[in-house]
């Protein structure tokens, strides 16, 4: 039988345990459902990482790496940097008619740990370089603060997947496009 190689096994188990942290939580996703979900032993996952918050951090970096990669692709298709920043809500409807929507990885992880830590840090690093992204289109698209402007736009995204997922209306990107269409350069 020959042996999985070491990168391919560490990639399954980022694998199994985003999908497990995603779809119900960082508390209620134990060591024994993510050794079942990946088939890795507990004590290859402990080679690779000292404890379960790294190993959750470690599955988030990865998130934020597809998901950025994602998201700056679909809202780049447009001619326009104001486009451009009006198509981030289009993406957005389109992740919210996913059957596995289920809000931000992000938001979902801050929201369930409550101190510093790997995965504290991993979500901040991920909305600031949302942030950054939001900011970069504003300056090409002439904004007097592309920073104020980018900031009022994360807001609007993160109200908008925070509505979408509480309340199950993937239109709440759509009410929040109309929110960022007022706010852009004339």
């Amino acid at each position: 039988m020959q042996a999985i190689p070491e990168n391919e096994t560490k990639q399954k188990l980022l694998d199994a345990t985003e999908r497990l942290i995603y779809a119900g939580g960082i508390c209620a996703t134990g060591m024994d459902a993510i050794v079942k979900e990946s088939g890795v032993a507990r004590k290859t996952i402990y080679r690779y990482f000292a404890n379960k918050d790294e190993l959750v951090a470690a599955a988030l970096a990865a998130r934020d790496l597809r998901w950025m990669a994602w998201f700056t692709e679909r809202s780049n298709r447009p001619a326009t940097p104001a486009e451009r920043l009006l198509a981030s809500f289009e993406a957005l409807e389109e992740w919210f008619s996913t059957p596995d929507f289920r809000g931000c990885a992000f938001i979902n992880a801050a929201g369930e740990i409550a101190d510093e830590g790997p995965i504290r840090e991993v979500t901040r690093s991920h909305k600031a370089k949302l942030h950054d992204y939001l900011r970069t289109l504003a300056k090409q698209a002439d904004a007097a603060d592309p920073d104020e402007l980018a900031s009022a736009f994360l807001i609007l995204i993160d109200g908008a997947i925070t509505v979408a997922l509480v309340t199950g209306r993937k239109e709440a990107a759509r009410d929040a496009q109309r929110v960022a269409h007022k706010l852009l350069p004339s």
